[in-house]
């Protein structure tokens, strides 16, 4: 839970454990198990790596909500924009131009959020 939070931070991890029914909260005992417990905890790679391999796989797939959610996460990591862009572009190359696209409006709706919020905006990021 430690990694959960400091990835995702506080309000995202509290909103999910809040949102959390009989029926759900055994998925997200899972992923905070797996995920979080197992994977990131991982010493052979950094955050900021784990955070760019899951933005390239986030948008390959077309997840966007998490893409969403893990560009904040990498940004979270120390993965400056201009290093999401070159994620992408790389994915472009790999998983294709359209997933990449895709996930560049997804990536700068959400810096936007980002940067809103640490100018004082109310934007509920």
């Amino acid at each position: 839970m430690r990694i959960r939070r400091a990835v995702l931070g506080d309000d995202h991890v509290d909103g999910a454990g809040a949102d959390a029914t009989e029926l759900t909260r055994p998925f997200q005992e899972y992923i905070t198990r797996a995920a979080w417990g197992e994977v990131w905890t991982r010493p052979a790679l950094d955050r900021r790596t784990r955070s760019c391999l899951t933005l390239a796989l986030l948008a390959a797939l077309g997840h966007h909500d998490e893409l969403a959610l893990h560009v904040h996460a990498a940004v979270r990591n120390g993965v400056a924009p201009t290093q999401i862009v070159e994620v992408l572009m790389h994915t472009a190359v790999y998983a294709g131009v359209p997933a990449a696209n895709s996930a560049i409006g997804v990536v700068q709706r959400t810096l936007a959020t980002i940067d809103a919020a640490q100018d004082g905006g109310t934007d509920g990021a």
